[in-house]
């Protein structure tokens, strides 16, 4: 397969994510953060497993060094979907999707340290671009700069933008590595067993699986299309450099931008609508430069 793949699963990966967030807030907003991320790991862990099982042996005769960067994987991929999840649920779907595009930048500069992916000055231009319309568009009130930090939800996509950036870096290398389905299998079965175990702990399982036969529907059409958008961003970053194959994924904002103005009623500013587009253009631009 060809570089020219890798970019299509980007974009397949980009209408997915788009349309999987917006029923990620649905979810969490009927059955809670922690209720929503164990469904939606443990299905796709059932899901994958008819393809993994005959290589999960191999696994742990892995390198130390793969077996490293699997675990860094799946520790950093925990905190990050449980800041996305909560960000999704208490701030505007408009808002916390373009804030998201931070990830970008994180991951393109932990492949080029890393990894050695280069990073020129015009991609660097590019990113400041990207950073400035993310800022823009995170505003209420145009130049009340102070609301950036007021908006709810802002500073949980934030620290949720950086660490999924993180994520997204260690999705990639790991796939490069072993196996993309692998990766999202192991890190899936991580993730279902410890947040299992904290609402196993706390008393909430059994309310969480009245919550989930009561809302499959919903969860089912998150789970899938989430699954689907990180089983081809991780073959993505197999094909194409992780950062183009990040900044491509990012532009899912589009659509879930759109769903939200089109469902919830969400309302944008003049900036913020600017900002949006200037933070849409950077991210695409970023990626085509890239791949030259």
């Amino acid at each position: 397969m060809s570089i020219s793949v890798g970019i299509g699963l980007a974009f397949v990966a980009m209408f997915c994510w788009g349309i999987g967030d917006f029923w990620i807030q649905k979810s969490t907003r009927k059955v809670g953060d922690l209720e929503a991320l164990f469904f939606i790991t443990a299905f796709g862990a059932l899901i994958l497993l008819p393809f993994v099982y005959k290589d999960i042996p191999a696994l742990f005769l892995e390198s130390p060094h793969t077996l490293v960067v699997l675990g860094v994987l799946c520790v950093v991929l925990l905190l990050a979907a449980i800041l996305d999840f909560e960000a999704l649920r208490v701030g505007k779907l408009a808002v916390v999707e373009p804030i998201w595009s931070f990830e970008v930048p994180i991951a393109g500069l932990l492949a080029f340290f890393i990894l050695s992916e280069r990073i020129d000055l015009f991609q660097i231009f590019l990113i400041i671009i990207l950073l400035f319309g993310l800022a823009l568009v995170s505003l209420k009130k145009q130049y009340k700069w102070r609301h950036l930090l007021l908006e709810r939800g802002t500073i949980l996509a934030f620290l949720g933008a950086v660490m999924m950036g993180g994520a997204n870096f260690f999705m990639g290398w790991f796939s490069r590595l072993n196996d993309p389905i692998m990766a999202n299998f192991i890190t899936d079965i991580f993730i279902a067993v410890v947040i299992g175990t904290v609402l196993l702990v706390s008393g909430k399982l059994q309310k969480t699986i009245r919550d989930i036969r009561g809302n499959k529907t919903i969860l089912l059409q998150m789970s899938v299309a989430d699954k689907a958008a990180w089983v081809a961003f991780a073959f993505a970053m197999t094909l194409a450099p992780i950062g183009v194959a990040v900044a491509l994924s990012e532009s899912y904002i589009i659509v879930a931008v759109l769903l939200g103005l089109a469902v919830n009623k969400e309302r944008l500013g003049a900036h913020q609508k600017i900002g949006l587009v200037c933070a849409v253009v950077a991210a695409v631009v970023l990626a085509a430069v890239t791949s030259l």
